[in-house]
């Protein structure tokens, strides 16, 4: 996949700088991200990684540098935009249906009015919740269905507009392996049929390694940006860490070890 132009990019990055009064989370950032591509951000707690989706999601100004997302400075609200959230816990007092939380991804768009917007509206919403395989409990409350079984409908919510681009933050944590793998195919899915350009926070690369095309590695202040065999290795962690990391890969997976530093926020994450 051609990364190297900006024209088209899906998400376009430029000298960006995050500080927070006299830390800095990262500076100097050029990131292109083409349409269809999947980039997986890393990090360690702390290190800007969730800051990054807010500022694409519109929600934090950068400090320096320029952001275009899907051609467009970033906007709170964006139909071009979809958002997959960590998942969480539902109040159980908390009547909503499934149905209704896919519905939510439609908030702030304009649908018409009458009784042909309301047709259009939930036309979408039923083909979302097909495209993730979740009608048999579309209609049940939030908080009676599973974790996986929310995070698939947190997937259609973010789909329903049928974005350019998809900003996920660690949709698969406290996820089993088994949905782990159901919400990872999903997303793929999506990108490969509709040209989605993904950004996807996570602690775990392995859920998702066979979709990654590019990684960008976030430590204390320092990156870098790469396929995962050019970012994942003993060599370029360790320089970001600025501690000693080995990097053992078997059986597919990449595993990480190495020890807490001065210089560094967190100790390093097993992926």
């Amino acid at each position: 996949m051609d990364v190297t132009t900006a024209d088209g990019a899906a998400i376009e990055i430029e000298d960006a700088a995050l500080r927070f009064g006299e830390r800095t989370l990262w500076s100097g950032l050029d990131l292109t991200v083409a349409p269809g591509e999947f980039l997986a951000v890393l990090g360690p707690n702390g290190s800007g990684k969730t800051s990054l989706l807010r500022v694409l999601l519109g929600l934090q100004p950068l400090s320096a540098g320029t952001v275009t997302v899907a051609g467009r400075p970033p906007g709170r609200g964006s139909e071009r935009i979809g958002y997959v959230p960590q998942q969480r816990a539902v109040d159980d007092g908390l009547t909503l249906r499934g149905r209704d939380l896919v519905g939510l991804g439609l908030d702030g768009h304009r649908w018409g009015f009458g009784l042909r917007g309301l047709r259009r509206r939930r036309a979408r919403i039923d083909a979302a919740i097909e495209a993730v395989g979740a009608q048999r409990y579309a209609d049940s409350p939030v908080y009676k269905l599973s974790g996986g079984e929310q995070q698939r409908l947190r997937v259609a919510q973010a789909l329903v507009g049928e974005p350019e681009v998809l900003l996920c933050d660690e949709p698969l944590a406290s996820l089993d392996l088994a949905h782990q793998r159901v919400v990872a195919e999903l997303i793929d899915e999506r990108r490969r049929a509709a040209d989605t350009a993904v950004l996807f926070v996570t602690h775990e690369i392995n859920p998702i390694l066979p979709y990654v095309d590019r990684v960008l590695y976030l430590v204390d202040g320092r990156f870098r940006i790469g396929t995962p065999d050019e970012v994942m290795t003993s060599r370029t962690l360790s320089e970001l860490y600025c501690s000693r990391v080995e990097v053992v890969r078997i059986g597919g997976q990449i595993h990480v070890a190495g020890a807490h530093s001065a210089l560094c926020e967190d100790e390093v994450h097993h992926f």
